[in-house]
């Protein structure tokens, strides 16, 4: 294998990975970004985008990430549309391997983005977009004055849900289990808000539609039986997996695997630095995401001032 020296590498091509790029660069250090084979993250998977500062009207999701890569790009960002494979951050340099490659770094900033937790039935792919969603705050407002489900009983699904009555018409929250798993505190709002009702024991069998969402055939797992119900919208709020397999012995993770923070942007690791849904559990939102890439490059540019 060839090597390759960096001062710093950023893995992940995310609002958080691209905004990383683009304050490092400008900084003075050109960094190589490692975007994998379908670079963009989350937002290449979404339609409109309405709750990105600076757009007056909705901007499609990949548009806004081409927008983003071709700026990091124009800055100096040097793009690799690979996927990283291993790293080892028990000896300095850094080492990551691409592939047949080996690049070695000063510093590393990790912006791999989480995945959204699937019900992985052939219908959901189909109408991804078109009211299949993995994130209310950012699409619940298309559906203002609709009849909207939520699957999932953990906090994160009734949060969502409690957040969708301030939108939509009705809230379904559809539960596999004949209780919630969600807080104590969580439950009793859930209880008391009238546009909430519960369906217990049942699974999505099949989302219907054509063009859009029109409703969901449940299975109900205590009797075996089928039903059909009409809404707008599915949200799925079954979990996230972080994208942090490769750093399994290398980093502190959470027990949610997600990447444990250490002072502001640092990890557990001096000289590596995390930025966006990998380290978020809570927020995950692209703006968020971008701020956190712009912090963790001026943590990492002062680093890299200092060793």
């Amino acid at each position: 294998m060839s090597q390759h020296k960096e001062r710093l590498i950023i893995l992940g091509s995310g609002p958080a990975g691209l905004t990383a790029g683009i304050y490092a660069a400008r900084g003075g250090v050109p960094p190589l970004l490692v975007a994998g084979y379908a670079p963009g993250g989350q937002l290449m998977n979404t339609t409109d985008v309405e709750n990105f500062p600076g757009f007056e009207e909705p901007i499609l999701g990949p548009k806004l990430m081409d927008r983003m890569i071709k700026q990091a790009i124009r800055m100096g960002v040097k793009m690799m549309e690979k996927d990283a494979t291993s790293v080892n951050l028990k000896e300095r340099p850094f080492k990551v391997v691409v592939e047949d490659e080996i690049y070695l770094a000063d510093s590393m900033i990790v912006a791999l983005g989480a995945k959204s937790l699937e019900l992985n039935i052939p219908s959901e792919n189909a109408l991804k977009g078109r009211g299949v969603s993995y994130c209310a705050v950012c699409d619940g407002a298309f559906f203002k004055g609709g009849n909207v489900c939520v699957v999932g009983g953990g906090d994160t699904a009734i949060e969502d849900a409690l957040y969708l009555t301030r939108l939509a018409r009705q809230v379904t929250v559809i539960h596999r289990r004949d209780q919630l798993r969600a807080s104590a505190i969580m439950q009793q709002r859930a209880f008391n808000e009238p546009k909430i009702r519960f369906i217990w024991n049942s699974v999505v069998k099949e989302v219907l539609g054509g063009s859009r969402v029109e409703g969901m055939k449940l299975l109900n797992l205590k009797d075996n039986t089928e039903s059909t119900i009409q809404c707008d919208a599915l949200f799925v709020d079954i979990g996230h997996k972080p994208n942090t397999d490769i750093f399994q012995g290398q980093l502190e993770l959470t027990e949610k695997g997600y990447i444990a923070v250490h002072d502001k942007t640092g990890t557990s690791v001096k000289g590596v630095f995390v930025a966006g849904d990998v380290a978020d559990s809570l927020y995950r939102q692209a703006v968020s995401a971008a701020g956190d890439g712009c912090k963790a490059a001026l943590d990492a540019l002062r680093y890299l001032e200092t060793h």
